[in-house]
């Protein structure tokens, strides 16, 4: 609208001005998953909470980049549907090599998923954080990523106070200094300062955990594309919201303008209303698994292989579509694993993969023969879900299969030379 309006240049050139961008794209290397479908577009939005400058006063003991809250939206490519898919920072993820940009790499571990953006913005560079955040997530769920925007605290801020404030209703009273909220029970306008804590705080409301927190902001952004479709009528309004909105912001350099940025909002505005989902990527406690860490959630297989697998191919995806899959915990599922590879050890180190993943292998040993492709094989009756379950992990694509001669209550996983690892 602005762009349409013939708004002075100059007003133009600042909101261009507002916006960084960061070239990524050599950095993010060749080895990643493949564009199952262009016409798509998945782009990773990253809330930083960066203690720079102004906002140093929401915690001045930290000194390293850090990442609020992570999210992939993906816009199909027939611009009919969309999904936001939030991916809370309490994940435990194997988080790959990444540079530190100081010309040294990290050795890849297991952590939290926000612990990428730290690692690769350790020198301060808003690029080399998304890099390594973007290589975590396709590293864990296999969706290829094309773009990345990041906000922090004051972009995000300045962006509701562009709409008015958001209406948020508490059932209680919250208190929480960490996250700076003081906000009484009810129906209130939420701008500025509260807003901001509100959809930070934690442990004040609810069951003080991560998903919590997600859902509120999920909710809180529900809200403001409401907000955003009812009040945006005129050009004044566009730029005072796009002069807000795009202060803080960096993006990868095809993003990094304000015309695809205005395009980027129009496919998201042409999404029929009903048809953007907001979803989180399906999780359970991990101690499940690893009775020890009561800190940490752990990706849902094999509702999260679905999701994930549905958005690389454009196909939509639906909350109760993931809430009709049945639940498999890893640490049911006894494994012996088998080396069809012919290299020493490889039996051992996948069997150690799966124990991490929670899995409970039961045994190592070798193949009859030599396998070129992995298998995962199960009983004829009885387990055909965990089966699916295992089978949905693996980075290799794999289908069950039936064993007739396979050990009561037992999935066999049969290590091939295909075999390429497990998803997060």
């Amino acid at each position: 609208m602005l762009l349409a309006g013939g708004a002075d240049s100059w007003l133009y050139q600042r909101l261009e001005r507002n916006i960084s961008a960061s070239d990524i794209d050599d950095m993010l290397g060749g080895d990643r998953p493949a564009s199952l479908s262009p016409g798509a577009k998945n782009i990773l939005l990253v809330g930083s909470d960066s203690r720079d400058g102004t906002n140093a006063k929401y915690g001045n003991d930290l000194t390293t980049m850090q990442l609020d809250t992570l999210t992939a939206l993906h816009i199909a490519a027939d611009r009919k549907w969309g999904a936001i898919v939030s991916l809370p920072r309490d994940y435990w993820v194997e988080v790959p090599a990444c540079d530190r940009g100081d010309g040294t790499r990290s050795a890849p571990r297991h952590f939290k998923i926000n612990s990428a953006f730290t690692i690769g913005g350790a020198k301060g560079d808003v690029g080399g954080a998304a890099v390594c955040t973007i290589k975590t997530v396709e590293h864990n769920a296999g969706l290829r990523i094309d773009h990345f925007i990041t906000l922090d605290f004051q972009g995000f801020k300045g962006t509701v106070n562009a709409l008015g404030g958001i209406e948020v209703c508490l059932r209680q009273a919250i208190h929480d200094v960490k996250a700076h909220l003081d906000l009484d029970s009810g129906c209130q306008i939420a701008k500025d300062e509260k807003a901001l804590g509100y959809v930070r705080t934690r442990y004040s409301v609810g069951d003080g955990s991560d998903i919590g927190r997600t859902r509120r902001q999920q909710e809180f952004l529900q809200a403001m594309a409401a907000k955003a479709r009812e009040k945006l009528t005129s050009p004044g309004d566009v730029y005072g919201f796009l002069d807000s909105a795009t202060k803080s912001v960096t993006t990868d350099n095809a993003l990094a303008g304000i015309r695809p940025l205005s395009g980027l909002a129009s496919k998201l505005r042409d999404i029929p209303k009903g048809r953007l989902t907001f979803v989180t990527v399906p999780n359970h406690p991990r101690g499940v698994e690893i009775p020890t860490d009561r800190a940490n959630i752990s990706w849902q297989h094999p509702q999260t292989h679905i999701l994930f697998s549905a958005l690389a191919k454009d196909e939509e995806i639906t909350n109760s579509r993931l809430a009709a899959t049945p639940s498999v915990a890893a640490g049911s599922v006894q494994v012996p694993v088998l080396n069809g590879t012919g290299k020493p050890g490889m039996a051992a180190a996948v069997a150690a993969q799966l124990r991490s993943a929670g899995y409970t292998v039961t045994g190592i040993g070798n193949a009859p023969r030599i396998a070129e492709h992995t298998r995962v094989t199960h009983p004829p009756t009885g387990l055909e879900v965990q089966a699916e379950a295992l089978a949905s992990h693996l980075k290799t694509a794999v289908s069950p299969e039936t064993d007739p001669s396979a050990a009561p209550r037992m999935i066999t996983l049969t290590v091939g030379s295909d075999y390429s690892g497990l998803f997060g």
